[in-house]
């Protein structure tokens, strides 16, 4: 099961709507996919228990079923960092709990997707990239095009490179459409970004359940041809 731990620049760039528009692109080339959000603040109270908004549009643009506990094994109330949302309950984030998936399901492809940006704590000890290692690792960056894009890029590629992981490729998400300079930031983060764009996505807004993006993704031993 080929398995791409999602992350991006920064919180609300996007990393959802890029890691469901991967899905849908490999749900339609005849992959079978999974998907995982481990760790997910912002969770509304239902009948069924705590939901998260992003661990259900995941969910629905996957073809591998997975219960909702498997999904999102941790799913916290408020919209804040993780390690203080738990903190605040109580609980301990374990790493096999969090990947629990990896081991139940079968599929061709795995996309898990992280929480807010790289480098946030788990808790006193431990970081995103410590969960991510549980999965996998190899990185796909969301970057959300706007003002300041290109330092949060660039400063996130390069400690997921110094965590020991693999930056598989990134994707150009446009975020804000009022954006000064679009393509000469895209022209920097190309030249400067050692790693290719993968997808490029247009502004948000278009109906949700179909392919926004031109995926090209990377063949070798271990991926398949898109």
């Amino acid at each position: 099961m080929k398995t791409w731990f999602v992350t991006g620049t920064d919180t609300e760039i996007g990393k959802t709507f890029a890691a469901c528009d991967l899905v849908r692109h490999l749900v339609s080339s005849g992959q079978r996919v999974a998907v995982a959000k481990p760790i997910a603040s912002g969770g509304e109270h239902t009948r069924d228990g705590l939901r998260n908004e992003d661990a259900l549009a995941l969910m629905a643009a996957s073809n591998v079923r997975a219960s909702y506990d498997l999904v999102n094994p941790y799913c916290f109330a408020p919209p804040i960092a993780p390690h203080l949302a738990a903190s605040a309950v109580g609980v301990e984030i374990e790493l096999q709990r969090a990947a629990r998936i990896t081991r139940e399901v079968e599929a061709d492809w795995l996309v898990v997707e992280g929480a807010g940006g790289w480098s946030i704590p788990l808790d006193e000890q431990r970081m995103l990239c410590d969960l991510a290692r549980a999965f996998t690792t190899q990185v796909l960056l969301v970057v959300g095009l706007r003002l300041g894009c290109i330092n949060h890029a660039l400063l996130s590629a390069r400690q997921i490179r110094r965590d020991g992981f693999e930056l598989v490729g990134w994707v150009a998400n446009h975020v804000d459409p009022d954006m000064l300079a679009q393509e000469g930031n895209l022209e920097t983060l190309d030249r400067l970004i050692d790693a290719p764009r993968i997808c490029t996505l247009p502004f948000a807004g278009q109906p949700p359940d179909m392919v926004h993006g031109d995926w090209l993704i990377p063949c070798g031993p271990s991926s398949v041809k898109c």
